[in-house]
């Protein structure tokens, strides 16, 4: 099935533990990606389900896996913890694609390994469903980020508040790399680790790196600016990651760890959805910021590598620091200018842009169903397309409009002009209260509304008559205002 070749598995010995998924008493394939398995060059063919489930939930080690639980630490919600490493996850191995990237094959939930610090290092359904849903959302939406390859039922029962269901996902990356495994290295002082590390991200992710001057500053600023068009990115589909600690923030860029992951609904930049973000650090407006902060502590771990004489490398540090914030400040304007149509550039692009974000504000406006419908209205829909949606008529969304239209006049046609937003503003995002639809009626056995879900997600631009009710907002008592880590 799978053509190993584990180069991470060749890293030192402190890089990573040993690891041997548990035992599932019963397992049982959810869901299968066929598509994302043919990218990979995998050979199922003949596969029964009951075989890619055995596999897929670690009771048959491939040939060639070299199962692994990787070491890192981590800042988590802005404390440091010098260990941390996969608890309830273990790298299978790694596979070269059609496309010739290497990727990572990672079970989750597959039991407990040397990092579980007393853990079961078991996922429950719940968390598993969820993660496999957005992932496979934000691949259909364009957006970097981990992949889904298959959700298989183990036939355990987990503890949390109630026992539950268990769950092996199949994670797919680019690689599992983290800003907290150079903190790992970094917090025990260990140079030549930080050096082996930052040569194999080099030769992983940023070869381009190497034809430089000083390769490790260019991997750094490499990383931030793939970093700050990612959040860009998250802000412009209303995606607030719930947990951005810098063990979950990938050195490749890829959006990972979908633990209590959200998207907005009425749109609110102070919003939290996380039940352990008690103060507000991951909102969805913090997200750059954090991101910047991330960044800064990978600097941080960096800068022995970046220049002998410490101030050179703190003020190349520095440099990449501001660097972020100007990187994701023009990816910012430009996903909202093209959210709202607007070609070209003027002076007061990004204060229309603001200025219509703060309207959604206090109108209280679906973040998705807004964008989606000033599109229509582009295209010489009434207007009342988009002001039905705000349930509080803000002052001054007239005077917007009016501007607005003027900055939007160009040589495009109407329909040209609402072909061109329709493609940057999904109909369709995978709504909070329809994922615990799902969970709900997976907990019992039923897996059809799950199915739905992930296939209407794979066309998010289209607005398919046939999932008309998924691109609908909660009603009050559907509103879900906690989501919840999978550990």
């Amino acid at each position: 099935m799978f053509s190993f070749d584990n180069s991470y598995a060749r890293l030192p010995q402190a890089f990573h533990r040993p690891a041997r998924p548990a035992a599932a008493r019963a397992p049982q394939l959810i869901r299968f990606n066929h598509a994302l398995a043919q990218e990979l060059g995998l050979d199922v063919e003949g596969a029964s389900d009951a075989r890619l489930a055995q596999v897929l939930s670690g009771q048959v080690i491939p040939v060639g896996a070299e199962p692994l639980a990787q070491a890192y630490a981590g800042h988590q919600f802005g404390h440091f913890n010098p260990e941390l490493g996969d608890g309830r996850a273990l790298l299978l191995g790694e596979v070269v694609d059609r496309d010739g990237n290497r990727r990572d094959i990672q079970l989750k939930g597959s039991g407990p390994t040397a990092f579980s610090r007393n853990g079961d290092g078991m996922a429950a359904l719940g968390p598993v469903l969820r993660e496999y849903i957005v992932s496979e959302a934000f691949a259909a939406l364009g957006v970097p980020a981990t992949r889904a390859l298959a959700a298989v039922s183990t036939g355990e029962q987990v503890m949390r508040e109630t026992m539950l269901p268990g769950a092996v996902l199949t994670r797919i990356a680019a690689s599992h790399i983290r800003v907290g495994t150079f903190q790992f290295f970094a917090a025990q002082g260990d140079e030549d680790a930080i050096r082996t590390l930052a040569e194999h991200v080099i030769n992983r992710h940023y070869p381009a790196a190497r034809e430089a001057e000083n390769p490790y500053l260019a991997m750094l600023t490499m990383i931030a600016e793939r970093q700050a068009r990612l959040i860009a990115r998250w802000l412009s589909i209303g995606f607030i990651h719930g947990v951005m600690n810098t063990d979950n923030m990938a050195i490749s860029g890829e959006t990972i760890d979908f633990g209590p992951c959200a998207f907005l609904d009425e749109y609110d930049p102070r919003k939290v959805f996380s039940s352990i973000d008690q103060r507000g650090r991951y909102a969805y407006a913090n997200q750059p910021g954090i991101g910047q902060w991330n960044i800064a502590r990978l600097a941080e771990c960096l800068l022995p590598l970046l220049d002998a004489d410490e101030e050179k490398a703190l003020e190349a540090a520095n440099g990449v620091l501001k660097a972020f914030g100007d990187v994701f400040q023009d990816a910012w304007l430009m996903q909202f200018k093209a959210k709202l149509g607007v070609a070209g550039e003027e002076e007061d692009d990004r204060q229309l842009v603001s200025d219509f974000l703060e309207l959604m504000h206090q109108g209280e406006a679906d973040f998705t169903l807004t964008f989606r419908s000033l599109s229509k209205l582009a295209g010489g829909a009434a207007v009342e397309t988009l002001t039905d949606l705000f349930t509080v008529s803000p002052p001054g969304l007239t005077d917007w409009l009016t501007r607005w239209s003027a900055r939007t006049s160009d040589d495009r046609t109407p329909a040209e002009r609402k072909a061109a937003m329709e493609a940057v503003n999904p109909a369709l995002i995978a709504r909070n209260h329809r994922i615990e639809e799902v969970i709900a009626a997976a907990v019992y056995g039923d897996f059809s509304f799950f199915h739905r879900l992930v296939d209407a997600l794979a066309t998010p631009y289209v607005e398919d008559p046939d999932t008309a009710d998924l691109r609908v907002p909660p009603t009050p008592d559907q509103r879900v205002t906690r989501t919840f880590c999978g550990t």
